[in-house]
């Protein structure tokens, strides 16, 4: 299976778990995390066809860093760097749970690639904000070595932000659009504005099948918006939209399954402009979209823009 194919696994896997999570779990969350503890030296791995003993090698105010025994001790680039990306997601987006770090653990392998996140109300990883991450080689903080890592915790950003649980959007812009403008942003902001460039880049020609054929998610939609409407902060304007007006239940978790007209709709109080020209020019637009659009504006009055 390619790294980019684990990847969507992985992600889609993860993700079904936020789904099936129920009261148990929001439970035990509340007991694990009445008291938060030091990252401990070494953390067995029990997570999808994941069963290793890992080892902490760093650790900051940000990250607890595991490496498996193939990991090269040499390789320390990605400490800052995963620190750095999130103080930063922290500094934009807010807490996520009651435990400042990240726990991050890295895998040099050649059938453990690829990647997946848990937010810290999943008892799958301990109720940690956890990235597990795998490649055969570490060595340079280039291409899939930082998009990879930065990619997962979009995940943790798009599935736990404002302490909400999953991610209706997902339904519209699958497993990966949100994180190519969230990767942009927080190379931009984390010194490594040359990778961001590239990312950028290869943006220009890369295209999607949904909603229609030869779609341009970054290109026609989220970075004209990130771009003209605030960058970091119009991403978290959106999902502290969802969270304040989004149906959700008893546990915080989302309820509705997302229309067209909710995602211009709360994009557009996001940006504080009517963004339907924008949808029509990215995704196209019809009668059925149009009459989600008004249900979406009454369903929601308290979105706003002009």
């Amino acid at each position: 299976m390619t790294i980019l194919k684990r990847l969507f696994v992985f992600s889609t896997l993860c993700m079904s778990l936020l789904i099936i999570s129920g009261g148990d779990a929001d439970a035990q969350l509340k007991k694990t995390t009445d008291t938060v503890k030091a990252p401990p030296l070494t953390w067995k791995e029990h997570w999808f066809e994941h069963d290793l003993l890992v080892k902490l090698v760093y650790q900051d105010k940000h990250v607890a860093f595991y490496y498996d025994d193939n990991m090269s001790k040499t390789v320390k680039w990605p400490f800052k760097a995963m620190s750095d990306t999130w103080a930063y997601v922290k500094k934009t987006y807010g807490d996520f749970g009651p435990d400042p770090k990240l726990y991050v653990v890295f895998h040099q392998s050649n059938t453990l690639t690829g990647g997946h996140p848990s937010p810290y109300f999943d008892a799958s990883h301990d109720f940690h904000n956890v990235l597990d991450c795998g490649l055969p080689d570490w060595t340079n903080s280039t291409g899939q070595q930082i998009g990879i890592p930065i990619h997962e915790i979009g995940h943790i950003v798009n599935n736990a932000s404002h302490g909400t649980k999953g991610s209706p959007s997902d339904a519209l812009w699958g497993d990966s659009k949100f994180m190519e403008i969230f990767n942009y942003d927080v190379l931009m902001n984390i010194g490594m504005k040359d990778e961001a460039a590239r990312v950028f880049e290869q943006m220009q020609g890369q295209y999607d099948n949904f909603p229609r054929a030869r779609t341009q998610w970054f290109k026609n939609w989220f970075y004209p918006i990130y771009s003209k409407y605030g960058k970091g902060k119009v991403l978290n304007k959106y999902f502290e939209l969802l969270s304040a007006n989004y149906p959700k239940n008893a546990n915080n978790r989302f309820t509705k399954r997302m229309t067209w007209g909710d995602f211009v709709h709360f994009w557009s109080g996001a940006a504080g402009v009517n963004l339907k020209e924008q949808a029509t020019l990215a995704f196209g637009w019809s009668d059925v979209y149009e009459a989600q659009f008004k249900k979406a504006q009454e369903d929601f009055p308290n979105v706003k823009y002009k």
